[in-house]
């Protein structure tokens, strides 16, 4: 049985919180036996006036929230999966002058053991006249990352990727044991949404899924679902963290329970190539 702790914020403007509240979850975390801490999409910061958070975004080298996750890591020797944080993207590859939605995966020593972008970007008008575009200030990630961990092969998503499901069928052909989906849901997309795509995610990859959340009212006015959920290969709800409060909670991994399923139900191995669809 394999341990993990998620974080459920609610983040603020001001990273430097942040980053003391993550400090203080990777305290917790290590004291309760667990081998990862998952925290949510934009632990570092939430902030939807794009004016004011331009002053707090940094490059990699320069970002308070991951140099304070890294040290924590290392001190009290936890991975860490910090969810994603909004990094300065200037002086990188292809950088075109927008940020990117970054997922984290620290090792118990401190060093970053894979990076991902968010690659799907939240560019909607919801009928609560809530208006989205991440595209606007965000560059699309290019492609799948998968890094091993005490948990074994964790694949990265980050929130919205949720609703695409080819990111998923690559990751289940990776043979991921575990995916972190970090989130900053919106309540109606949520209470809508997140149980079922939660669970169907974990169903097609026949893989944990671990999705630390953002919850309640933030600094800047909006307000997130929350529900971190744990949810096994079957479809189980494992841990759900409920939409009131933010804290530290605590789930087991069965190992176990993945080769289980995958015997008894090996999708896996039984899908086909889909080509176009043929229009008669």
């Amino acid at each position: 049985m394999a341990r993990v702790a998620l974080f459920q914020m609610t983040s603020g403007i001001d990273p430097q919180a942040n980053a003391d509240a993550i400090v203080n979850a990777v305290a917790q975390a290590k004291a309760g036996g667990a081998m990862m801490l998952f925290t949510p999409e934009m632990c570092g910061l939430i902030d939807k006036d794009r004016t004011r958070a331009r002053a707090s975004i940094r490059k990699e080298a320069d970002d308070v929230v991951l140099a304070a996750a890294r040290k924590a890591a290392a001190e009290h020797g936890i991975w860490v999966a910090l969810g994603s944080l909004a990094i300065d993207r200037e002086g990188e590859e292809g950088a075109d002058g927008r940020y990117a939605n970054r997922t984290f995966v620290i090792d118990d020593k401190g060093a970053i053991a894979a990076r991902y972008d968010k690659m799907h970007m939240f560019d909607v008008d919801l009928a609560t006249g809530e208006r989205w575009r991440e595209s606007a200030a965000y560059e699309p990630g290019k492609g799948a990352v998968v890094v091993e961990t005490p948990l074994g092969r964790l694949g990265l998503a980050i929130c919205y990727d949720l609703r695409f499901p080819a990111l998923f069928e690559a990751l289940g052909q990776a043979k991921c044991d575990v995916i972190a989906i970090p989130a900053a849901f919106t309540v109606p997309t949520g209470a809508a949404h997140w149980h079922l795509l939660q669970r169907a995610r974990a169903v097609e990859a026949s893989a944990w899924v671990v999705s630390s959340a953002q919850v309640g009212t933030h600094e800047d006015g909006r307000a997130t679902y929350g529900h971190s959920l744990v949810v096994d290969p079957w479809g189980g709800v494992a841990l759900d963290m409920g939409g009131e409060a933010a804290g530290v909670a605590f789930a087991e991994i069965d190992p176990s329970r993945t080769a289980e399923v995958r015997a008894q139900l090996p999708s896996l191995s039984n899908r086909r190539p889909v080509g176009a669809a043929a229009v008669s």
